[in-house]
């Protein structure tokens, strides 16, 4: 019985993460202050997805090695994620002080990245539950959501090595470009 007790528990530790939110579930609106280039903008959701669909990609904190290689591959990838009609937007739980800095030096000025608050958190099921440098982070999931506002996408995985590449096939299927 504790063979299968522990079987069962590694079992469970080595499942991946989903998020609450499925494809075909509405995201939830929002707004909130990010920034692109070191300026200090409003990010409303429903907004940038009039423009098209949007890749919101939660990151846990700003200027920690997994959080700076994605930021440089989303930069890398803009000009494709362009030609698919999307926008890329980059969320946590980071100060927007911070972002400012962060959008110039890690994402190339190439994409917006905005502060998560508690709500933003909690609607789109990405709080990390535990803490980097004294502060509450959020699990590394991205989202494609369609112009229509509802979720088309969701990869959900801390390794942040295929987010790009899934996002940006996702964003092709559903664009046809």
């Amino acid at each position: 019985m504790r063979l299968v007790s522990t079987l069962a528990a590694a079992l469970l530790v080595a499942t991946p993460a989903f998020a609450a939110l499925a494809p075909g579930a509405k995201a939830p609106d929002f707004t909130t202050r990010g920034a692109i280039a070191g300026k200090i903008f409003t990010v409303h959701l429903a907004e940038q997805l009039k423009k098209g669909p949007v890749v919101l990609y939660f990151f846990p904190a700003a200027y920690t090695g997994g959080c700076n290689a994605e930021a440089h591959a989303f930069a890398e990838a803009i000009p494709a994620f362009t030609k698919a009609g999307a926008t890329v937007i980059g969320m946590s739980a980071d100060n927007v002080e911070t972002l400012s800095k962060f959008s110039a030096e890690k994402c190339a000025g190439k994409f917006a990245v905005a502060s998560a608050g508690p709500n933003v958190v909690k609607g789109y099921d990405v709080a990390l539950g535990k803490q980097v440098l004294g502060r509450a982070v959020t699990k590394r999931t991205s989202y494609v959501i369609a112009k229509d506002g509802r979720v088309a996408f969701v990869h959900d995985d801390m390794n942040p090595a295929e987010h790009v590449a899934t996002t940006l096939a996702a964003v092709e299927k559903l664009t046809g470009k």
